[in-house]
C-alpha cells in the first residue's frame, strides 16, 4: 500500500516589519479538508526542513498510520546566509522585526488561510542552529502564540539565557531541545569556531530548574542534518 502524499504549495505574504515578500512552503496533508482542523509547525530555514530534514515525507507516514494529529507545516526559507543571519541572530538587524513578522503577520494569516485551532498550544515553532535560536526567542516573546517548540542544536549566547532566565510563564512552553555531544568545535557562518555543546547544557539547566514541560537529549554526533533528520522522527511524535 502506497502512503498517500501531501502537497507543498508556495504562498507569498507582505511583510510590513519587514518591508519584503516572503515566501512560504506549505505542506497540506494527502487527506486535507477544510472541515478538519490543523496544528501548525513553522519551519525556520524552511527549505532545508523539507528537502534535508524530508519532513513532508515524515509528515505523509505519520499521518497515514495516525501517530500524530492533524498537521499543517510551514517552511520559511531564507534567501542566503547575510539574510539568515540578520534575521535568525540575537544580534541581526532584523531580529526582532523577524519575531513581530512571526507573530502578528504570519499567524493571522495562517489562520486566516487554513482551518487551524487559534491557540498557542497547538501552534509549534522549529529551527536548527540559528533557525533553533530565533524559533526560542520568538516562543518566550509570544508564548500565547506559540505553545511548543523544536530546538536542534540552538545556537545560544546571554540574549538567549538571559531570556529565559527571566521567561515567567514556563507552564505555557513545551519545549524539545537536542544538541550533539560532539559539537564542540562548530564553524558558524561568520567563519568563527564555537562551542556549541557547553552553552547548550547551561541552557538546559536553566529550562530545567524553571516548570518547562521540556525534553533534553545529546546524540552522538555534530553539528550537521546527518543527525537533525533522524531526530525528527522523535520529535514530530513527541510534540504531535
Amino acid at each position: 500500500m502506497e502512503i498517500p502524499k501531501g502537497t507543498i504549495k508556495e504562498l507569498t505574504i507582505q511583510s510590513s516589519e519587514l518591508g519584503e515578500e516572503v515566501l512560504l512552503l506549505v505542506y497540506l496533508p494527502a487527506n486535507f479538508s477544510p472541515l478538519f482542523k490543523y496544528s501548525l509547525l513553522i519551519a525556520q530555514d524552511g527549505r532545508d526542513y523539507f528537502q534535508l530534514g524530508r519532513i513532508g515525507r515524515l509528515a505523509d507516514e505519520y499521518l497515514y498510520e495516525r501517530k500524530i494529529e492533524n498537521l499543517i507545516i510551514v517552511g520559511i526559507p531564507y534567501k542566503d546566509v547575510a539574510d539568515r543571519r540578520r534575521k535568525y541572530h540575537p544580534d541581526g538587524d532584523q531580529h526582532q522585526p523577524y519575531i513581530r513578522f512571526l507573530a502578528h503577520e504570519l499567524v493571522p494569516f495562517l489562520d486566516n488561510e487554513f482551518p487551524t485551532y487559534h491557540m498557542g498550544s497547538t501552534r509549534a515553532l522549529i529551527g536548527d542552529s540559528l533557525g533553533a535560536t530565533i524559533s526560542l526567542m520568538t516562543a518566550l516573546q509570544y508564548p500565547h502564540s506559540f505553545g511548543k517548540v523544536l530546538l536542534q542544536s540552538p545556537y545560544v549566547d546571554e540574549k538567549v539565557i538571559g531570556l529565559v532566565e527571566s521567561f515567567t510563564e514556563p507552564d505555557l512552553l513545551e519545549i524539545y531541545h537536542i544538541v550533539g555531544n560532539q559539537e564542540t568545535e562548530v564553524q558558524t557562518t561568520s567563519g568563527k569556531i564555537s562551542d556549541f555543546l557547553k552553552p547548550n547544557r547551561k541552557l538546559s539547566e536553566i529550562i530545567t530548574n524553571k516548570s518547562f514541560t521540556y525534553f533534553y537529549d545529546e546524540f552522538n554526533g555534530g553539528h550537521t542534518w546527518t543527525h537533525w533528520q533522524p531526530d525528527l522522527k522523535r520529535a514530530l511524535k513527541m510534540l504531535f
